[in-house]
């Protein structure tokens, strides 16, 4: 039995055992005196009786440890033309201070704190200043809407709230704080103080006495020591996105967390202590919160915090100049990001110049790699690209080729294998098991493991209601797909995006990987929409690689082609429409929902986390309804 499958199994049959051993790496200041309280199912927590510091873990044990003068955090900002590195040291003391700050702003344990602040320092210092005093952070992308941002605030209840005069995305700048007036203005909590960060680009006016500014706030503060706080006491509430009406809270607690974070990154990420690790991605999503800021500084990890894009700031070669420039040992980005970058720079010219040879592994995450992406980077990259798949509510991975437990062969379009933990099933509608290759719900078997959600913020009956009802005893992760016969687990989308063609349930994802694997293409998407005869009917929106002159009907005519001889007469796939981009969620999840109620007609709520809400004006046309009789 190999290293992997052992683990699985080692954690599948005996979770206690095999958690209970990955918590010796956290430094607890009470033991747990339960692993898993199975005592009140569904809800179940890890490591109960026990107390802990999550920043403590994060930075006070690595300067004790002789860590102190590592670089923790590297700042790299194209967009303000900015680079500042911090030691363990000297962000310990910096985190400590400005919670000092908070205390003296009246924040304790257990109090709300939302933290509304672009891709700077601050917004991580403001992060573990937080669990430093046991208060529970909510980070809002800076930039959402001020409507959004009143109903968390609303939902959350802060304290405080920390911001910044404004953001930049790409050569913008975007006021935040006339944002945050409107937000405040809208709720119905009052928020007793707000911290402002002054940004040279733009400064922002005060409402005094409530607004304070950063360096105002930590001038006087003293340093504030860490607080204990309960195992399964909330670190965090980060809402879903896309919500309307009141938003999903997702709680993670504190034990659970550090434990699961720390195991993921040498187990998962092969990168341990002293090792540079950069998720290009942003704190206001999960993957900010789990791997730009916690498992990381848990691990004693250098953490890259990169305020930028993919591609614009300044070209395509943006990500390989910050790996290289920072010797970064696993970059983590969304596909999304690697199309992008692939559609200006389709040869990979600008790698050129670049020293790569401390990038070990490229991985992927946020929404399915097809495999014409993964074969491209593994191409200009020339070293392993790795898919995985997990989701807010999981806060780390559920599906992953774990390169540092046992780095196994790559299957393109899958994310690999089971992750130790996840008892991972796919279940059809009478929710029982179907046999290897055939698709179904993906759903996890009870309980799941240390780091996931242990319920939503104030909201239990929600809770059960979204995720354990269609599959009692398990967690339904709302995406579909297979397991094939070699236990790779094949993720192929959301299961609204499986479409039914006259009784036959096609896969949108199976389209798609047809249609971008074609050398013009540099992304798609496939959508059903609402057919008279037939049920649904796939249709495809598809953006060309930059330089790419082909005449759009031949070239939608030659896709269609591919996709009934790859995919079969079934497909039912007639109508293909070249456009300029697809609408986005600022995460780059394409929003075929969206494009979809369109299509069919409906009333349709744009979520507030869409990147550009021009291109889907731009496509209203193209995805006219389908006419009436």
């Amino acid at each position: 039995m190999g290293a992997y499958a052992a683990a699985y199994e080692r954690s599948i049959a005996d979770p206690t055992r095999f958690w209970g051993l990955a918590a010796r790496d956290i430094r607890w200041l009470v033991p747990p005196d339960r692993v898993l309280d199975d005592g009140a199912p569904p809800f179940y927590r890890w490591f109960t009786g026990g107390e802990l510091n999550t920043c403590d873990n994060a930075l006070d044990r690595h300067v004790e440890e002789g860590r102190g003068d590592q670089a923790a955090l590297i700042y790299d900002s194209p967009v303000t033309g900015t680079k500042r590195s911090y030691t363990f040291r000297e962000l310990t003391a910096l985190v400590a201070r400005f919670a000092g700050a908070l205390r003296a702003q009246g924040v304790d344990r257990g109090d709300r704190v939302i933290i509304y602040l672009p891709m700077v320092p601050e917004a991580v210092v403001a992060m573990l200043a937080c669990a430093r005093l046991g208060a529970v952070h909510s980070v809002v992308f800076g930039g959402f809407a001020a409507p959004e941002l009143a109903v968390r605030i609303d939902d959350a209840r802060p304290k405080a709230i920390v911001s910044a005069s404004c953001g930049i995305e790409g050569g913008r700048i975007v006021p935040y704080k006339p944002l945050l007036d409107k937000a405040l203005e809208l709720a119905r909590h009052k928020v007793e103080r707000c911290v402002i960060r002054q940004r040279e680009q733009l400064h922002a006016d005060l409402v005094r006495p409530r607004d304070v500014e950063w360096d105002e706030a930590i001038a006087g503060a003293e340093a504030a020591e860490c607080v204990p706080v309960a195992a399964t006491d909330p670190l965090y509430i980060l809402y879903t996105s896309g919500t309307t009406g009141r938003p999903k809270g997702v709680v993670r607690d504190n034990g659970g967390h550090a434990v699961a974070l720390r195991w993921s990154m040498e187990n998962v990420y092969g990168v341990g202590p002293g090792d540079v690790f950069w998720a290009a991605s942003d704190v206001g999503w999960v993957v900010g919160h789990s791997y730009i800021v916690y498992a990381p500084l848990l691990t004693g990890c250098t953490t890259v915090l990169y305020e930028g894009k993919p591609v614009g700031t300044p070209d395509a070669g943006a990500f390989w100049r910050v790996a290289a420039e920072h010797r970064v040992k696993a970059l983590f980005a969304a596909p999304t990001a690697i199309r992008a970058i692939k559609k200006e720079d389709p040869e990979g010219a600008l790698l050129a110049g670049h020293d790569l040879s401390a990038l070990d592994t490229l991985f992927l995450a946020g929404e399915r790699t097809d495999p014409d992406t993964y074969r491209w980077a593994t191409r200009v990259l020339d070293r392993p690209v790795v898919d995985h798949w997990w989701q807010t509510e999981t806060g780390w991975p559920i599906v992953a080729n774990l390169r540092g437990l046992e780095p196994m062969p790559i299957k393109a379009g899958s994310p690999s294998v089971p992750v130790p933990g996840y008892d991972v099933r796919v279940l059809g509608p009478d929710g029982g098991p179907v046999p290897p290759g055939a698709d179904g719900d993906i759903a996890l078997r009870l309980p799941l493991p240390p780091g996931t959600l242990p319920t939503l913020w104030q909201d239990d009956e929600r809770f059960v209601e979204s995720y354990l009802t269609r599959h009692p005893g398990h967690y339904l992760t709302g995406d579909g797909g297979h397991v094939d016969e070699d236990g790779y687990v094949w993720v192929m989308g959301r299961t609204d995006d499986v479409i039914n063609v006259a009784g036959h349930r096609l896969s949108t994802g199976t389209m798609e990987e047809v249609i971008a694997a074609h050398p013009a293409v540099a992304e798609c998407a496939v959508i059903g929409v609402h057919d008279a005869l037939k049920g649904q009917v796939p249709r495809g929106l598809v953006v060309l690689k930059s330089g790419v002159l082909a005449e759009p009907d031949e070239l939608a005519a030659e896709l269609v082609r591919m996709v009934r001889d790859q995919v079969g007469p079934v497909a039912a796939l007639k109508e293909i429409t070249i456009v300029a981009a697809l609408p986005k969620t600022r995460s780059g999840k394409i929003l075929r929902g969206v494009m979809r109620g369109i299509a069919d007609g409906q009333e349709v709520t744009v979520p507030s986390t869409i990147e550009d809400p021009a291109v889907l004006d731009g496509l209203r046309a193209v995805l006219r309804p389908p006419a009436r009789d």
